[in-house]
């Protein structure tokens, strides 16, 4: 910074979390890398528990300070705005868009996506909380001096739906974590294999089930697949089973080959590393995603992707049909995802290629630089 002022910066990490990709992961970043790159300025985090008695702050720059309010409470409103108030920072970082809607000061609030916008699933059926998200997100975005944005897909769709600058949003891409990596030891891949009854060649998805993840459009392609082709394959999907969307289990169980389709509940980091490992295939069939870091982690992991070409998936996960870094479907065309899943499984030259070229690929993608730029964010509020 061109100022010999030391700033006093506030984060919000009460999504705080090392465990699992998402926001909590995109928060515990940003922490760490700060803390090696900005030997300068003063960082106040305010978390909750059980993440504010855990933390250690990794040097005498940073303190923790306890925000004791939840996301979408009252208290977010009332006690987490007396205490960014209290601490009289230069700029606040809001790591999501829940913010007080009466913080007036300099701020930055970071937009991972818009899926509740286009896809408010069954957990958001009460208009009242669509009335309160929309309140909280456009006050967010309106109120921040800047906005971050973790593709240029959500970038334009603020833009177009609550006509913010364009001069006032940055893209900033998130990265991979570093842990993400081939685990190529035999034993401990057949342990995890063991654990979750993979028996044969598998087809991998891990994340959320929400409706916008299309998670029956991928069982009713494995289902194609499997009888169009013949190919002796399982389907592993990965993540909380979620009893708000009882049609993702309803149809693996209408189709005939129930018994490899796997659901294996939440799985430990390493677990998921081996899982990426040992896929024959990645599959993402979502229609929309803010930015899709699963795509990359399995790339990483040299794994073969394919995925859907819908909002942007294409822009973070390379689409150069000439030098291809992942296969590409239509997400609403079950025959579309079964045959690029096919050409995956069992074309050599073309998966040889993925997996070269995603190894490739990955390597745009760093936490430390998304920690650089964001800190160039920061700098060009400071000195304004």
């Amino acid at each position: 910074m061109a100022s010999s002022k030391v700033f006093r910066i506030g984060i919000d990490c009460r999504m705080y979390s090392s465990k699992f990709t998402g926001i909590g992961r995109y928060v515990f970043e940003l922490v760490q890398h700060l803390a090696r790159i900005d030997t300068k300025n003063h960082y106040v985090l305010f978390f909750n528990e059980p993440e504010f008695a855990k933390f250690t702050p990794p040097n005498k720059r940073f303190t923790k300070v306890k925000a004791g309010a939840s996301h979408y409470s009252f208290g977010e409103q009332t006690v987490f705005l007396y205490k960014l108030l209290k601490e009289k920072l230069d700029i606040m970082h809001f790591t999501h868009f829940n913010a007080p809607i009466l913080y007036r000061r300099k701020s930055v609030v970071t937009i991972h996506d818009l899926t509740l916008s286009f896809f408010p699933g069954n957990k958001m059926r009460s208009p009242f909380y669509r009335s309160a998200y929309r309140l909280t997100l456009a006050s967010s975005v309106n109120n921040a001096t800047k906005v971050i944005t973790v593709s240029q897909n959500t970038a334009k769709d603020l833009q177009k739906m609550f006509k913010v600058p364009e001069q006032k949003i940055h893209t900033i891409y998130e990265g991979v974590t570093e842990e993400f990596v081939q685990n190529t030891n035999k034993e401990e891949l057949e342990i995890t294999q063991k654990k979750f009854d993979i028996t044969k060649p598998f087809i991998l998805y891990t994340g959320v089930w929400r409706s916008h993840k299309n998670l029956v459009g991928l069982i009713k392609a494995f289902e194609i697949l499997r009888s169009k082709h013949n190919e002796e394959v399982q389907l592993v999907i990965t993540g909380r089973q979620d009893p708000l969307y009882p049609e993702v289990k309803r149809a693996a169980h209408e189709t005939k080959h129930e018994t490899d389709i796997i659901f294996t509940g939440m799985t430990s980091e390493q677990d998921l590393i081996n899982l990426y490992s040992t896929a024959r295939v990645y599959c993402l069939p979502s229609l929309y995603e803010g930015f899709g870091l699963s795509p990359l982690e399995a790339m990483q992991c040299g794994t073969p992707v394919a995925v859907s070409r819908a909002a942007c998936l294409p822009e973070v996960c390379g689409d150069n049909p000439e030098n291809p870094t992942a296969l590409f479907f239509n997400p609403c065309d079950p025959s579309d995802i079964a045959e690029k899943l096919y050409t995956a499984l069992v074309n050599e030259p073309i998966r040889n290629q993925l997996i070269t070229n995603g190894l490739e690929h990955v390597k745009e993608f760093s936490w430390e630089k998304m920690a650089n730029e964001t800190m160039e964010v920061y700098n060009s509020i400071l000195r304004s």
